[in-house]
């Protein structure tokens, strides 16, 4: 394979110089540019629905006495010409961006991988290097071993994280709106529980597991508007459809994208639906950190393992909310996949001053749903 000429981004030039006399054949990119070309190359890979996957070397309990420059020789010896290479943690944590790959070959770039460092390492000292293969639109084998999503990735290294003081006064949010809609909403939740319990069978409330953010599974509580005897499979029927048939049906003015007439629902849930009453008790998820106020609604793990590998990006981006940009702009009007784009424009564009416009906007939107 042909030498390349090493290149650090964002480092001071003696350091990049000191590196170009230790390594000189390997193109390295700086944390930000490659952070920016993973995540270009997810974009990529959602519009055009082509794999890839990034090979993540990880020696940060060596800091300072790793030996980088015959890691970074055997990343060239295995790297092919549209691969990249680049810190995700300047001398700790090194990524190989692997374009366009099957499962198989990255597994075999992961292979030879090892047998370079342990050429150049030796035995002993290549077990030091943790590596790690993340994974983007790849069908895993039932029986392989269970690998993470590149989004994980993302989430880690992503330059967002610094802003710890947006996620701060989010949170903020989130406690103190939360636990005062609490208070103001008892009287009427005291009377949803009451009329719930008395007026059919079963708990007042109802506690189901959905996928909140970084795909962790929570209990989300709602007030129980079904029968406790009602089977899933009409609610399965029309999720599958509505997910799976998304912009391949011409849309009709006047066509509701919500399932109506359901024959689940009693008399006082759906009051309690038409109204949001019913998700009323999410304040008490909010409260424990599982739910944001504004956000993508969770869904279920079933209606997860149908989505397209940009679909799940919705689960992955943002907190799950009671509320969002699909409730106020679009609701029960809209396909799933403009539903998801709705949610990771939200996603890339969240701000504190935009949660309470959207908190601000969903009481007309519950009296309009309910009309």
């Amino acid at each position: 394979m042909n030498a390349t000429v090493l290149t650090f981004t964002g480092v001071p030039a003696a350091t990049i110089a000191a590196r170009r006399r230790r390594t000189r054949d390997v193109y390295v990119l700086g944390e930000t540019l490659f952070v920016d070309a993973v995540q270009r190359e997810r974009r990529r890979a959602d519009r055009t629905a082509t794999p890839f996957a990034v090979l993540v070397l990880d020696m940060t309990h060596t800091r300072g006495s790793a030996p980088w420059p015959s890691v970074l020789r055997a990343a060239a010896a295995v790297r092919r010409d549209v691969d990249a290479v680049g810190w995700l943690e300047a001398d700790a944590v090194l990524g190989i961006l692997l374009p366009d790959v099957t499962l198989t070959c990255a597994m075999r770039v992961m292979r030879h991988l090892r047998r370079h460092l342990s050429q150049h390492l030796g035995e002993a000292a290549s077990g030091v290097v943790s590596m790690r293969l993340y994974i983007h639109g790849l069908e895993l084998d039932a029986e392989g071993p269970a690998l993470p999503p590149v989004d994980l990735l993302l989430d880690a290294f992503a330059p967002e994280r610094a802003h710890v003081a947006s996620a701060a006064a989010k949170r903020a949010l989130d406690v103190v709106g939360s636990a005062a809609l609490l208070l103001l909403f008892s009287p009427v939740m005291l009377v949803a529980w009451a009329l719930v319990k008395w007026t059919s069978k079963g708990p007042a409330l109802f506690r189901q597991s959905r996928i909140g953010r970084r795909g962790e599974p929570f209990t989300m509580l709602k007030f129980r508007s079904m029968r406790v005897d009602a089977g899933h499979a009409v609610h399965d029927d029309y999720v599958t459809w509505f997910i799976t048939a998304s912009g391949k049906e011409p849309r009709k003015d006047g066509v509701v994208y919500k399932l109506t007439n359901d024959p689940r629902i009693t008399p006082v849930g759906n009051v309690l639906r038409k109204t949001s009453l019913d998700e009323l008790p999410q304040f008490f998820n909010v409260l424990r950190g599982e739910m944001s106020l504004v956000g993508p609604r969770p869904p279920l793990p079933s209606e997860v393992d149908m989505y397209q590998p940009w679909h799940r990006r919705r689960v992955l981006e943002a907190k799950p909310g009671i509320t969002g940009l699909w409730q106020v702009n679009g609701r029960s009007r809209t396909t799933f996949d403009e539903m998801v784009r709705m949610d990771l424009q939200y996603a890339r564009t969240r701000t504190l001053w935009g949660d309470l416009k959207i908190l601000a906007a969903t009481p007309f939107a519950m009296v309009k749903g309910a009309a």
